[in-house]
């Protein structure tokens, strides 16, 4: 029972944006085929948070089962200069049973979910030179437009957060990265107004976007809601617009979605699709409107509900792991001989943290 121990430094050295986007988009696929082990989640609230536990499995190309367990503790960063979101992912082998990885989870969580928002924008985005606004500037903002430039021109940001500061920091730091304009945005609704792709990643507890403040065709990725008290956009705008979700059990439970049916502004079935079902080409990806033999691109307002399938992990850190075998990194540990183990590593670690 050999199982690699992989840190946080390890899994952002061997996690790349594009495969991961690559590898999320097949774990959508799967999804709606019906080839991978369904997801499942359980929340545990606390005192300052909650706690996320998510799971499935993939059957291919090799099978693997993997289980998160997050805390997401909004106020840590103020009250305690910690992460909002920390935590492990256990992966294993699907035949078996073996525990093959034990892996911090904090960079597979922000670049599996820009990852997703990538395969949504790639097939419910307009294909055009865009006008973006990212709304919350914090770590999974900067995946989030590193995740919509891989797969959309960008010619110009507008950058959105409640604290002034982190805007005009994040623009400094993303515009030579992405190679394009990156305006600090005081009004969030004059960002939205002038914008082709929205991304909002905030903990907000209260819509942030509303009925009346995108023009016709925008797509809009919903990111924060991932607990039922969070809450981005305005469930009118959700009920006028085309609403594309993960997983749909998930969004009725837990993302903006959850808020629009609890006011009783739409039903489960108004939901036009999950994104799998539109990757595998069951449904189409932005409707059209047809006369006299002219088709027009849908001008309808499109919102992708994104509340962090399971699956999106599993395929994650199957490809930080297999990298990590390739690379020879990480730490080995024989979990039948943990505690003497451990009392080697812990003198280890003692020693060389109090020398250096």
């Amino acid at each position: 029972m050999a199982a690699l121990i992989l840190t946080r430094t390890d899994v952002a050295g061997l996690l790349d944006l594009r495969e991961c986007i690559t590898a999320v988009e097949d774990a959508f696929r799967q999804h709606a085929l019906g080839t991978a082990v369904p997801p499942a989640m359980l929340a545990v609230r606390a005192d300052h948070g909650a706690f996320h536990i998510k799971a499935a499995g993939v059957r291919a190309p090799v099978p693997y089962f993997a289980a998160k367990i997050n805390g997401n503790f909004s106020g840590n960063r103020e009250r305690l200069g910690l992460p909002t979101i920390q935590g492990v992912i256990v992966l294993a082998d699907l035949t078996n049973g073996t525990p093959l990885a034990i892996m911090d989870s904090i960079e597979i969580t922000m670049q599996r979910t820009g990852a997703a928002t990538a395969v949504a924008a790639k097939y419910l985005s307009r294909d055009v030179p865009s006008v973006v606004t990212i709304a919350g500037c914090g770590l999974q903002g900067r995946v989030q437009l590193r995740s919509v430039a891989a797969v959309r021109p960008i010619v110009e940001v507008h950058a959105f957060d409640v604290d002034a500061g982190a805007a005009r920091a994040f623009a400094i730091e993303m515009a030579p990265v992405i190679g394009a304009a990156i305006h600090p945005a005081a009004d969030l609704r004059r960002a939205l107004a002038c914008s082709d792709i929205v991304v909002t990643c905030t903990t907000s507890c209260t819509p942030i976007v509303h009925d009346g403040d995108l023009k016709p065709g925008t797509f809009v990725a919903a990111v924060g809601a991932d607990n039922p008290d969070k809450h981005e956009i305005d469930p009118a705008l959700l009920a006028s617009a085309n609403l594309v979700v993960d997983a749909l059990d998930q969004a009725a439970t837990n993302g903006d979605l959850h808020h629009a049916l609890a006011a009783g502004v739409m039903r489960r079935e108004d939901v036009r699709a999950e994104l799998g079902e539109i990757v595998i080409g069951r449904k189409p990806a932005r409707l059209l409107s047809c006369s006299s033999d002219v088709c027009v691109f849908d001008r309808d307002v499109c919102v992708f509900d994104s509340t962090g399938m399971a699956l999106q992990d599993v395929v994650a850190a199957v490809l930080v792991y297999e990298r990590a075998r390739e690379q020879r990194v990480g730490l080995t540990i024989d979990l039948n001989g943990a505690r003497k183990r451990l009392s080697r590593l812990h003198t280890l670690f003692t020693h060389s943290r109090y020398r250096h």
